[in-house]
């Protein structure tokens, strides 16, 4: 894997944060904040009011257009949410993580730490030159974001259901042309 487990766990919290937004909305209330904040090891404040929820559901059309931009657009928005933020890269050590780059204090509202946590990771996405391990699902009617994060870059969808979906309907489309006219 060419990210260190920091990147990894900021990639694919960005990529659940954005891919939310499908229908069906998976953000709607505190308490779906509350269960992305745990499951995806958040650290600091979590207040669990509506104007923070509000705030990281704003977060989700920033974010997409910072996964899918190419290149030197990435590099012009990673630099521009960090020099918002006033950004400061200290390494800290918690829970069961070793050192790792934080930029943002702990005690800042959690859309402005999603998103600094999102820019550093995409730093290392943008020095590696592994853009490509970023895009959008395969399924023609599915706008979610796949983080490839397999060795031979095989990953089209961005989740169990879209791709059991396409193969359901190519399974379909095979057994239509295979039938016999009668």
């Amino acid at each position: 894997m060419p990210f260190t487990p920091d990147t990894v766990a900021a990639l694919q919290a960005a990529v659940a944060l954005v891919n939310s937004a499908e229908e069906p909305d998976t953000m709607t209330a505190p308490e779906d904040l509350a269960e992305f904040f745990a499951e995806h090891g958040y650290t600091g404040d979590l207040r669990g009011s509506r104007a923070e929820l509000d705030a990281v559901r704003a977060l989700r059309p920033r974010l997409r257009e910072l996964l899918v931009a190419e290149r030197d657009q990435a590099v012009t928005v990673v630099n521009e949410w960090l020099r918002e933020a006033e950004a400061l890269p200290q390494l800290v050590r918690h829970g069961s993580l070793d050192w790792h780059l934080h930029a943002i204090s702990g005690r800042r509202p959690l859309a402005d730490r999603m998103l600094v946590e999102t820019a550093m990771a995409m730093i290392d996405v943008i020095r590696s030159e592994e853009h490509s391990r970023i895009a959008v699902c395969d399924a023609e009617d599915c706008q979610g974001l796949v983080l490839d994060l397999s060795r031979n870059r095989s990953r089209r969808f961005c989740s169990t259901t879209c791709g059991n979906r396409v193969a359901a309907a190519a399974y379909r489309a095979r057994q239509s042309a295979a039938a016999p006219e009668a």
